[in-house]
C-alpha cells in the first residue's frame, strides 16, 4: 500500500469535518539558475517539484474510500507516496503484525491486501484497491522527463530532460509541434508547475500540480493532473514525472 498516510490524514479532515489541513510537502528541487540561460549557451529544463513523480515504485495504484474519496498510491519499501484531490504527501512504513502500516503522527494507514484503513483521531476512512498500471518510465519516453496526456480529441506533451522544451501531439497525434517554453510558476512546496510559450507568435500555458488524477478513458491513476490551453481551448489530461 503506498504512503497513503499523510494525503489521508487531510482527507480525514475534509470529509469528517469539511476542512482539509495541509501537511508538510516533501522535499522539492528549487528550479536552477540555469534554467534562464547564460550568454552563449543554451538554458538547461528547471528541477521539477519531486511530487510529481512516483519515486522508486514501479506502479501507481488507484483507490476508492468511504466516504468517498479516490487517492493515487505508489509504494516502496522504504515510503509511501500519496496523492489525492488537494495534493500529495510521503509517509514512512510503520511497525504492524500482518499486512504493511504506515503512520504520520496521531494518523495510521494499515493496508491488508486489497483493502487499507485508515484512521486519526477524527475518524476513519476504508478503502478499496480498484485499478493498478506500470509507472512510465525513462526507457519507455527517452528523453522525457515529464509526460501529460488527455482525450477527446487525445493529445499528450512531453517535457525535455535536458533543455526548456516541449513537444505536443494533437487531435490523435495528426499534428506534432516542439516548442521552448519559459517558467511562469514554480511552487514546489504545492507541486504546481505552470509553463507558457517561449515564442510569441505560438502562444500556450500549461499548468502541472500534483493531484490525483485518474484518466477519464482507462481509470488509470496518475500524480499529476494536466491543463493546456491552446488556441482558445482548455485540454484537460493526467500525468507522471519521470526520473532519470
Amino acid at each position: 500500500m503506498p504512503r497513503v498516510s499523510l494525503v489521508l490524514s487531510s482527507l480525514i479532515a475534509l470529509v469528517l469535518t469539511g476542512c482539509v489541513a495541509r501537511a508538510p510537502a516533501p522535499e522539492s528541487a528549487p528550479v536552477p539558475p540555469e534554467v534562464t540561460g547564460t550568454a552563449g549557451t543554451e538554458p538547461k529544463a528547471p528541477l521539477l517539484p519531486s511530487t510529481l513523480f512516483p519515486g522508486e515504485a514501479n506502479e501507481l495504484v488507484g483507490w476508492r474510500c468511504t466516504p468517498a474519496q479516490a487517492l493515487v498510491t505508489a509504494a516502496t519499501p522504504q515510503e509511501l507516496r500519496l496523492w489525492s484531490a488537494h495534493g500529495a504527501w510521503r509517509l514512512d512504513p510503520a511497525v504492524v503484525a500482518s499486512g504493511s502500516r504506515y503512520q504520520q503522527g496521531e494518523l495510521s494507514v494499515w493496508n491488508r491486501g486489497d483493502e487499507a484503513l485508515v484512521e486519526d483521531p477524527r475518524g476513519r476512512l476504508e478503502c478499496r484497491r480498484e485499478v493498478t498500471h506500470e509507472a512510465l518510465t525513462r526507457a519507455d519516453h527517452p528523453g522525457v522527463m515529464f509526460h501529460g496526456r488527455g482525450n477527446e480529441p487525445g493529445w499528450s506533451v512531453s517535457l525535455a530532460n535536458d533543455v526548456p522544451k516541449l513537444t505536443l501531439s494533437l487531435d490523435y497525434g495528426q499534428r506534432q509541434v516542439t516548442l521552448p517554453y519559459r517558467v511562469t510558476t514554480l511552487d514546489n512546496g504545492g507541486g504546481r508547475v505552470v509553463l507558457a510559450s517561449g515564442q510569441a507568435a505560438r502562444p500556450f500555458t500549461l499548468r502541472i500540480e500534483a493531484k490525483a488524477c485518474f484518466d477519464d478513458m482507462s481509470g488509470h491513476p496518475w500524480p499529476a493532473r494536466v491543463t493546456l490551453e491552446l488556441n482558445g481551448r482548455q485540454l484537460q489530461g493526467c500525468g507522471q514525472g519521470i526520473a532519470p
